[in-house]
């Protein structure tokens, strides 16, 4: 058997702006998914995915025609998506998929996390089919590829893209307050192309917002004080917030809560980033939030 594993990602800086070029803060989880892949002496590949539970939550069984690579499963969506992942990467590398296998995902988070369910996969795929994750990445989901960094990556790292260049940094990110640090889920999976899409759609010029993420992406890095690192997410929030004309998540939902908050990734879903120098799970949960994940449970 053949075993394949990728990490989760959250994007602590720069969402949003890392698609213009922006230098983000990116933290890869502790959870992922791996792919185990068997050879079988028959003409399909059955592909099997399961759940942080191991419960099968997708099965098909794909055909190899020529050059290309069929789905017998043909209306429905995740069967199409895959269908498409197999045949770019076989277009990419086509000693690809020469032979036929028995192959098994498995998720280690909750699919609704939006922890990176789809770049996890895409970058096990790429190493298996010994591909550019990027170039995969480019020809299929699109978006700016920090998780499939992050993916690859054991440590925190810096994101940015310089003409259409992916520059990947390893940093050393350990702040001494994390234990006032924690991620809590908003129980609403957001789709990542959809918040790319409206981004285009309603952000104004963003030259100046793009040098000010920059330096609080540095800062943050060196923070060593949790009020410091409390202003700098405000004003995070803030630039955000105007960019995208949307209020941020403590306007919106918790404007009574006494500590610091930060939306992650596509704005109005998924995780954010609460610091809060008491333990916040009671106000969470009495507002109807039940994922509260301490920094240190999540972050490699």
């Amino acid at each position: 058997m053949t075993r394949f594993y990728s990490n989760g990602k959250l994007l602590l800086t720069g969402e949003y702006v890392v698609l213009d070029g922006a230098l983000s803060l990116a933290l890869p989880t502790k959870p992922g998914q791996s792919l185990h892949i068997e050879p079988l002496e028959t003409d399909t590949i059955i592909w099997t995915s399961k759940d942080e539970k191991g419960t099968v939550w997708f099965k098909d069984t794909f055909t190899i025609s020529g050059e290309t690579i069929i789905s017998k499963n043909l209306k429905n969506a995740i069967s199409e998506r895959l269908t498409q992942i197999l045949n770019v990467a076989r277009t990419l590398n086509p000693e690809f998929l020469k032979s036929c296998y028995s192959v098994e995902s498995r998720l280690t988070f909750p699919r609704n996390w939006g922890l990176g369910t789809s770049s996890t996969l895409l970058n096990n795929i790429a190493n298996w089919a010994n591909v550019n994750p990027y170039k995969l990445l480019e020809k299929t989901f699109g978006g700016s590829g920090y998780d499939i960094a992050c993916a690859q990556h054991d440590t925190a790292i810096t994101y940015q893209l310089q003409n259409k260049n992916v520059q990947v940094i390893p940093v050393h990110f350990n702040p001494p307050f994390k234990e006032h640090l924690y991620f809590v889920y908003l129980n609403q999976k957001q789709n990542s192309r959809d918040g790319i899409a409206n981004y285009r759609n309603s952000s104004k010029s963003n030259t100046n917002a793009i040098s000010e993420i920059n330096a609080i992406t540095n800062q943050m890095i060196s923070c060593c004080s949790i009020s410091e690192f409390n202003l700098l997410m405000n004003r995070h929030e803030d630039i955000v917030s105007k960019l995208i004309q949307q209020p941020t998540v403590k306007a919106r939902l918790f404007s009574d809560f006494t500590g610091e908050l930060k939306s992650l990734g596509a704005w109005g879903g998924d995780f954010i980033l609460v610091s809060s120098t008491e333990n916040p799970e009671r106000y969470f949960k009495a507002k109807g939030y039940q994922t509260i994940i301490p920094y240190q449970d999540l972050i490699l």
